[in-house]
């Protein structure tokens, strides 16, 4: 999803273009997040950017992606731009040591 959403619009309380925003964003999330996942890959893992316009979008994480949009509403922004694209995920088993030392009491 590439997507510039208006902050402000005519008739309709800033709050709750906010939330709606917001709600479009989550819904994506979870109708990514829903579709089968290809042999071989774990899970559905995302890109993210938002900013102000496609050129100054920073990357952000996706647990940051609602906060980097209060944050635009916050500064009064006008519009945000919102980029979400879906890749392959696959876990990364993290080696643990055999065992740990263990101490005398």
């Amino acid at each position: 999803m590439k997507k510039n959403f208006p902050l402000q619009a005519e008739g309709k309380h800033p709050d709750r273009v906010l939330e709606a925003v917001k709600h479009e964003i989550r819904k994506y999330f979870k109708r990514e997040r829903n579709r089968d996942v290809p042999k071989g890959v774990d899970f559905w893992d995302f890109d993210c950017k938002v900013g102000l316009s496609a050129d100054t979008a920073e990357v952000v994480r996706v647990s940051g992606v609602i906060e980097a949009v209060d944050t635009a509403a916050k500064a009064g922004a006008a519009l945000v731009y919102v980029e979400i694209l879906s890749k392959h995920g696959v876990r990364v088993i993290k080696a643990q040591d055999d065992q740990e030392p263990q101490q005398d009491v």
